[in-house]
């Protein structure tokens, strides 16, 4: 049924919106959320957290250069896809929200949130939404919650994201821990998700999703999405360390993997590739350490050092790979 709301959209006309609420109200996914824009990159964004195994594959819409939708409480998942055709067609997140909620029977038992691109913002709370339940909306985001301990939780929400500082993930993610402090989902926490695409598309959507990571199970699932944002950090590094190989560019990579490795320093792969890069830069005394390292920790990365010469990837003659191949007895 799902498939057949998405496909009623084609037109791309307001009508479409009549495809919502046309079966039972959906899965019970109570939760807190915020749908934020990033005013200096455009990066449009959502994240949440509930008691409620994995809330970000049904919560969580976004899309490049058209906006970001959350759809919560009693879920209609459509609201998400239907609100993204919509804002795509050229309406505001307003607009949108409007047309489906217009057509939506079971509308006193949604919570929705959406946001374009241009930073227009909607948001509605469900009358017959479990309270304590409400929205708080503000310039270029809106924060909302259902089913909370406290009343308190939106408007901390708030506040939290409108003080925090860098980038939007980290705006984000002080949003959740401030509602999380105010008292959170009134049956716990079990998971967590956060979605940021680019402001702008370039039409490679591969490339426009910058940051998609889910918690589907966890007893302190922000704790887990902060440390997924951080590895998602180091290997946005390692993969420009990648990039700067590619492109022959040593000193690229040396900082890059580099930069990665002291993000993580007891990740075997980056400290792998970081003592590789220090090879390629003519540092072989430096790189040995990081090897003797990653042998211990694992031989069979041992076993790919003689691989890599051929390809470009190591540039090391045979009696450098001996050296380096040495470290796995030095331990």
């Amino acid at each position: 049924m799902r498939s057949t709301l998405c496909g009623l959209v084609a037109g791309l006309s307001l009508a479409a919106a009549s495809a919502v609420g046309q079966e039972a109200t959906g899965r019970p996914v109570h939760t807190f959320s915020i749908v934020a824009r990033d005013t200096v990159t455009g990066e449009l964004g959502v994240a949440v957290q509930s008691h409620w195994f994995s809330v970000g594959s049904s919560v969580t819409w976004a899309e490049a250069g058209v906006g970001a939708v959350a759809t919560q409480s009693f879920i209609d998942p459509a609201y998400g896809p239907l609100g993204l055709d919509l804002m795509r067609a050229g309406k505001t997140a307003p607009q949108a929200l409007a047309a489906i909620l217009a057509s939506d029977p079971g509308k006193d038992v949604r919570q929705v949130a959406m946001i374009d691109a241009q930073g227009n913002v909607a948001a509605h709370t469900g009358l017959r939404c479990i309270p304590d339940a409400g929205h708080r909306v503000g310039r270029n985001f809106s924060a909302q919650a259902n089913l909370m301990l406290t009343p308190k939780v939106w408007g901390a929400m708030a506040a939290a994201f409108e003080s925090a500082r860098g980038p939007l993930a980290e705006r984000m993610l002080a949003a959740l821990d401030a509602a999380q402090e105010a008292g959170g989902d009134i049956r716990g926490k079990q998971s967590a998700a956060i979605l940021i695409v680019r402001g702008t598309s370039t039409g490679r959507p591969w490339a426009d999703r910058l940051m998609d990571l889910r918690v589907e199970d966890h007893p302190n699932p922000l704790g887990e999405l902060r440390r997924l944002v951080r590895l998602h950090r180091a290997y946005e590094h390692m993969n420009n360390g990648d990039l700067a190989v590619e492109k022959g560019d040593v000193d690229g990579a040396l900082h890059h993997y580099g930069a990665a490795e002291e993000m993580f320093p007891t990740n075997l792969e980056m400290k792998f590739w970081h003592a590789a890069a220090l090879v390629n830069a003519g540092r072989l005394k430096e790189s040995l350490p990081l090897f003797r390292d990653v042998f211990a920790g694992d031989p069979h990365w041992a076993t790919l050092i003689p691989r890599l010469p051929a390809t470009g990837t190591l540039n090391a003659d045979s009696a450098t790979v001996q050296i380096i191949l040495s470290q796995v007895r030095a331990r």
